[in-house]
């Protein structure tokens, strides 16, 4: 191996693991506000978890780790398998186009949570882009990866409504019962599924071109 090659890849071992740093430094700086915010370790817990943000920034971040570390373990196998990573960057994806069109406000500078909100929307989805992009073998992603990443939001989706009829609070506006009403919260769940599912035959889509060349 010629040593240009070896610094190549040392490059992007450091980027790597770079990334994945800045990933669970965001989810951690995001669980301190929670925490903050609810007065308690399990009312920030609670909230943390709600988000489907949070749920999509912890799963990046594991792909990241697993990409970065060596060995072999069942779950280092899963979270590196192409329908996972799949997953993982139409997650992504969705967050940042979301919060972007749809839930993004003005911060003040004395507010520190646009520190972690502009990093787990914008900075983070776009370095896991990068990372699928220039790092994960393309053609192994299958149409059939739809179903279950559908699947997955789907479940989020039914869990944060039991939640928040339990508790009478919701992690998005566009899904708050209370004010909106059952039908106009599923014609918005339905909007962002659509979405969900365009994005998820665009990557698929896009892994055949790329494999093809």
């Amino acid at each position: 191996m010629s040593d240009a090659r070896v610094v190549t890849q040392d490059r992007r071992g450091i980027a790597l693991k770079g990334a994945a740093l800045l990933g669970w430094m965001t989810l951690g700086i995001q669980f301190y506000q929670n925490c903050q915010a609810a007065g308690s370790l399990l009312g920030g817990l609670d909230v943390f978890f709600s988000y489907f943000t949070v749920l999509s920034n912890i799963l990046e971040a594991l792909v990241l780790s697993c990409a970065v570390t060596s060995g072999d373990s069942a779950a280092r196998r899963f979270f590196l398998l192409p329908s996972v990573q799949g997953g993982a960057v139409v997650s992504v994806v969705l967050v940042a186009v979301v919060y972007n069109l749809l839930l993004r406000v003005p911060w003040s500078a004395q507010e520190f949570q646009w520190v972690p909100d502009e990093l787990m929307h914008d900075v983070m989805p776009v370095l896991f882009l990068f990372y699928w992009w220039f790092y994960v073998t393309k053609g192994l992603l299958q149409w059939r990866y739809v179903r279950p990443w559908v699947i997955y939001l789907l479940v989020y989706f039914l869990c944060i409504l039991v939640r928040g009829r339990l508790i009478d609070a919701y992690p998005y506006s566009f899904i708050e019962v209370d004010t909106l009403g059952y039908p106009q919260v599923l014609i918005n769940a339905g909007a962002v599924l659509l979405g969900f599912v365009l994005v998820s035959l665009a990557l698929i889509a896009v892994d055949r071109w790329r494999a093809r060349r």
